[in-house]
């Protein structure tokens, strides 16, 4: 009778157990197509995110579907205008610009994706510190941002890459020190908020440990947060990024990076404009792209903050 009853019990138990599970799957299903109709309603947004994905993939393919070596000189096509050749022109060395924009895409994405990805990771980690714990971790992260934040971002980099020396890893180091501070404020408020929450204060009485706390049951609370300042930061990056190559701070001037493509077309803006006109177009919508997108991400995720 007693084995019987145990029986019961587990199969209870376990239907119970398997209910919730799908109760929550069912919920997050929910969430995500709800999410998704309110996206697709931003026009503007939906717009950035299909150019975004374009970038990725010419990021991923653009140096095998480039129609001319973008190394390759040409000295009798040089300064050509565009033409059914060279759909953009080709530059001062008669190398074709379609070709060079579509291999810098990767090299120019690369280094600002990167950078950010890092950046976010290191401010994430010191934001939840800095709100989980407080005190003089809190005062030193939050001090510390506040001496970054002093800067605008373009000559925080400007002032990293003068002191390590030119090169793209130093852009990528350069970008990343001033993306770190955005993410420690954001992540410690956001911490702060969950923080107090019931979940957590279940999970703290029944001694649930401080890592497993901050990462297992705050920082999903966090999420909508940090993907809305992830996807911001990146235009500023592209933007910061190829402003330091055009001053001769990063790529080699060899290289097919935007910021260096446009550096380069500066003495030749009377004569041959097209090489001016599509670097910073490219840059000019991409950085678009990505703020749109992250606009329609904030708007949908949190239509209270404006």
């Amino acid at each position: 009778m007693s084995n019987t009853t145990n029986e019961q019990d587990r199969k209870e138990f376990s239907f119970e157990e398997n209910f919730i599970d799908e109760t929550i799957i069912a919920d997050k299903s929910s969430k995500t197509k709800e999410f998704i109709k309110k996206f697709m309603k931003r026009k503007t947004a939906v717009a950035g995110f299909i150019v975004i994905v374009f970038l990725v993939f010419l990021a991923i393919f653009g140096q095998y579907l480039a129609p001319y070596d973008p190394d390759a000189y040409d000295y009798s096509n040089m300064l050509a205008g565009p033409s059914a050749a060279h759909l953009f022109g080709t530059d001062h060395y008669g190398r074709d610009i379609l070709s060079r924009l579509l291999a810098g895409t990767r090299l120019t994405l690369g280094v600002s994706l990167s950078s950010v990805v890092v950046g976010a990771a290191l401010g994430t980690v010191l934001g939840l510190l800095a709100g989980y714990y407080g005190g003089i971790i809190e005062s030193l992260v939050m001090r510390a941002s506040d001496v970054l934040f002093s800067f605008p971002d373009i000559l925080l980099a400007i002032a990293i890459v003068a002191l390590l020396g030119p090169g793209i890893i130093n852009v990528f180091i350069a970008v990343m020190v001033f993306t770190v501070p955005s993410f420690a404020r954001i992540m410690r408020s956001a911490t702060l908020a969950v923080k107090g929450s019931l979940y957590v204060e279940v999970a703290q009485s029944l001694g649930c440990k401080d890592s497993r706390l901050l990462f297992v049951h705050i920082f999903p609370g966090t999420i909508q947060s940090l993907i809305v300042n992830f996807t911001m930061r990146i235009g500023s990056a592209i933007m910061a990024a190829s402003s330091l190559s055009f001053l001769g701070f990063g790529a080699n001037v060899t290289d097919p990076e935007w910021g260096a493509m446009l550096s380069q077309s500066r003495s030749y803006l009377n004569v041959a404009p097209h090489m001016v006109y599509f670097p910073g177009l490219v840059i000019f919508v991409t950085v678009l792209a990505f703020n749109l997108f992250g606009d329609g991400l904030r708007d949908t995720l949190d239509p209270k903050i404006k």
